[in-house]
């Protein structure tokens, strides 16, 4: 099987390299990767040609002006040829170096299932040997999309029939559309899933979900409103319940 790896890009050169070496460390080498920059004023581009010919024909690249991370995403998924589509963003990188074996070992053993996910841990940059937010995604059930909760979206594995059948991400969210997605897939569309007990992805603290108070309340104003769209009834009340559970994902020692 193979693997589309999506990565978007904008003004990322001081965390690219970390992205695309954790790629070409993956054991498992039939994948391509499509990084979709958003027209990046700073090293970017030099960073992405400097390490095309290291990719051996599997890293294919577009630079021009988007609508955003989502819109990238989405000219990624359109321009994917795998069997297999995940998200690797230019901030992030992989965990470990068999993350791709394993997602398509799941895949040929249930070839039933449609996506997979797992979970993902949190750094400040300068110390990534230590794990400051650990997000498992073990708990996840669609019913708790009502409350807020969703997958680990960075560990989110789909065949690439899933987004040809159901939809990409829509752009008239600013934080929430990987949710909708969620809500759409796994409350509206019930495709089959499975948790894989797997830390997927090293995120570094600081990105639009978790930079400030003002994003917390945008994204939960919007996780509503995807609720609703997908026929899922919740309020904000509800979705602010995921703030408590989320202390016991931070590292406090």
């Amino acid at each position: 099987m193979k693997v589309s790896i999506i990565t978007a890009s904008f003004n990322s050169a001081k965390t690219l390299g970390d992205t695309l070496e954790s790629i070409l460390r993956q054991t498992y080498d039939n994948f391509e990767l499509i990084v979709v920059d958003g027209l990046s004023t700073d090293d970017s581009m030099n960073i992405i040609k400097e390490y095309e010919p290291l990719f051996k024909g599997k890293m294919r690249w577009i630079s021009e002006t988007d609508k955003g991370t989502y819109d990238a995403m989405n000219k990624g998924i359109c321009m994917a040829t795998g069997d297999i589509v995940g998200i690797l963003n230019s901030d992030d990188y992989y965990s470990s170096d068999n993350i791709l074996e394993r997602v398509v070992y799941e895949f040929q053993e249930d070839n039933r299932i449609d996506a997979l996910y797992g979970d993902v841990h949190f750094i400040h940059d300068g110390k990534p040997d230590k794990c400051v937010r650990y997000y498992s995604s073990a708990i996840f059930r669609p019913w708790l999309l009502r409350f807020g909760f969703m997958p680990a979206h960075p560990s989110f594995y789909a065949k690439r029939s899933v987004y040809e059948n159901y939809g990409l991400y829509a752009l008239d969210y600013k934080i929430a559309a990987d949710y909708d997605m969620m809500v759409r897939l796994f409350y509206k569309y019930k495709i089959r899933a499975k948790y894989i007990n797997l830390d997927f992805v090293t995120m570094r603290i600081g990105g639009i979900s978790t930079r400030n108070i003002r994003s917390r309340l945008q994204i939960s104003k919007e996780d509503v409103i995807a609720c609703r769209r997908n026929g899922m009834y919740t309020n904000f009340i509800f979705i602010c319940v995921k703030y408590f559970a989320k202390v016991f994902e931070f590292k406090w020692w």
